[in-house]
């Protein structure tokens, strides 16, 4: 089978890119996923987020090595495998980073990822609930609402965050960035909108489009410095372009497979070596987060959902009328703050949730069982928006089958310890304003007697869990930059025909969730490609 492109991965990312390709109808475009279709009703379901995370269904299931820094603890990664990616299974908060992310990958030598070019494609792909502005753009094909959650606890913290001397904020995604409020999520009527709904749903029925399911890649195909396909568990697809969008774990690992990343390590593995490129597989990035939890003096939180009947009902409600509390996501409050006050920009990110746990909802074959705890309890967790801390993603062998070994390294760096700290800190202060004082019970964790730096960074290495958000591991970097995998356009150094698009490419981390900028990566690899076709 012959191909104009070929797009390796129907995630966030490769979603947004084949669709954009397949409008024009000179190009001839294969979607290759290896997971499933996503017609399950129970991937539309916000609260079933919660599940989606932790079941082995549409999910990868990976898992990171011991890391040193997280008392040896194993850090499990879950990956969207399905059509979506893990824009059908995530929290889907929209959170496009903070202008000096862009303008700092620009001033780098990537002028075309400047705030100003960023901005303007954003705007292209948000339906924003309040029509265009000049921060949001209005007809775009993924709707950005505020998902109309409405629990008294939600405006319970936000109240106690001005109170604590915290600025308010209407919108994360506008000047100055900045304060206490609510998020905006990717939910429109009640239920999720991933980007294989906003763009693979209205392009299914081109002729230039096929989508095909199943097709596990194994390696790039490269014949005389030039990739001309890719062989899958599905079979040989060949095309005069290829992309990756696997993501920051396989996209990486699939190069690798395929010969190109650091040669001492492909010789190691019996991998011959077709391009020599050291910077594959470094450089990854990911948020930590930890979380301050308080038992709930009143039965108002989440807690109830963890009772059989109702999490049925609300189900239930969700999949026939789109109501209903599993109708939302309930981590619908939190902040973008500074540790330090005199800090250039806010450097925490947190989300507030009005109970102890996501995975309120059971769902027998699905998930195993999740702490709940039996009383009413809610927390906050909080994470450093841009860590120092770098990590790597290696091959375990050259079976294509394995999954690869996953090292984030995570406070590696003393300074990302440092800010959780403060972050902790911040968060105490939060949660001791006035507005919770009808509702605060005792704290559940770190607890009262965790006060000092040593009491706190043992609790963290216990603790600390990931906020789902590797990127970076074939970064991309200017002409000078040696170490990068890809240049401005996302085309891979030293192979001819063969680009990476999706979290992979960041150079540095965005401050804050990080599928719309995955989503932006796609979209701008679509012109990069449109504008050269």
């Amino acid at each position: 089978m012959s191909e104009d492109v070929l797009v390796v991965g129907a995630g966030s990312a490769g979603s947004v890119l084949a669709a954009r390709l397949s409008e024009d109808p000179r190009i001839k475009v294969t979607l290759l996923e290896a997971g499933g279709r996503d017609w399950n009703p129970l991937l539309r379901v916000p609260l079933m987020t919660g599940v989606l995370l932790r079941s082995r269904y549409a999910n990868w299931f990976y898992h990171t090595e011991p890391e040193a820094n997280l008392a040896g603890r194993r850090s499990f990664w879950p990956r969207g495998k399905v059509l979506g990616g893990s824009s059908s299974i995530n929290g889907m908060v929209w959170a496009r980073g903070r202008p000096s992310d862009y303008d700092s990958w620009a001033q780098a030598g990537l002028q075309d990822w400047s705030w100003e070019n960023t901005l303007a494609a954003f705007r292209r792909i948000e339906r924003f609930q309040d029509g265009a502005t000049p921060d949001h753009g209005g007809t775009g094909p993924l709707p950005i609402t505020d998902a109309a959650v409405s629990h008294p606890l939600l405006d319970i913290f936000v109240q106690a965050g001005v109170q604590a001397g915290h600025a308010p904020s209407g919108d994360f995604n506008a000047p100055p960035y900045e304060g206490v409020g609510r998020y905006h999520f990717t939910i429109a009527g009640g239920q999720r909108w991933s980007a294989a709904r906003a763009w693979l749903s209205p392009a299914r029925g081109r002729p230039n489009l096929r989508i095909v399911t199943g097709a596990h890649a194994l390696r790039v195909l490269i014949e005389n410095g030039r990739a001309i396909g890719v062989q899958t568990s599905a079979g040989v697809f060949k095309a005069g372009s290829v992309v990756l969008c696997g993501g920051a774990i396989n996209s990486p690992a699939l190069l690798m497979r395929s010969g190109i990343g650091p040669a001492d390590h492909l010789r190691s593995h019996g991998i011959d070596v077709a391009a020599d490129a050291p910077g594959v597989g470094r450089n990854l990035q990911d948020h930590l987060l930890v979380r301050v939890e308080h038992a709930c003096t009143q039965p108002i939180t989440l807690q109830s959902l963890t009772r059989l009947d109702r999490a049925a009902f609300a189900l239930i409600q969700a999949l026939v009328t789109r109501k209903g509390p599993a109708a939302s996501f309930p981590l619908a409050a939190g902040f973008m703050l500074r540790s330090d006050p005199a800090l250039e920009e806010p450097d925490l990110q947190g989300h507030f949730l009005p109970g102890l746990t996501t995975a309120t909802l059971r769902v027998p074959g699905l998930a195993g069982p999740a702490r709940a705890g039996d009383a009413h309890g809610f927390m906050a967790n909080v994470t450093q928006m841009r860590p120092e801390s770098r990590g790597t993603v290696t091959l375990r062998s050259a079976d294509p089958l394995a999954a690869p070994v996953i090292r984030p390294n995570y406070l590696s760096d003393p300074r990302d310890r440092a800010v959780l700290r403060r972050g902790v800190r911040l968060l105490r202060e939060i949660f001791a304003q006035p507005a919770f004082d009808p509702v605060r019970g005792p704290e559940m964790q770190p607890g009262a007697d965790t006060t000092d730096d040593a009491a706190l960074d043992a609790w963290i290495a216990r603790t600390a869990d990931t906020m789902f958000h590797p990127v970076g591991t074939c970064r991309m970097g200017a002409e000078s930059d040696v170490a990068a995998v890809v240049d401005g356009a996302l085309r891979v150094r030293g192979i001819k025909g063969l680009r990476v698009a999706d979290a992979s490419v960041m150079p540095r981390i965005t401050s804050g969730n990080t599928n719309a900028p995955a989503i932006l990566i796609g979209h701008r690899c679509a012109d990069f490609m449109l504008k050269a076709a």
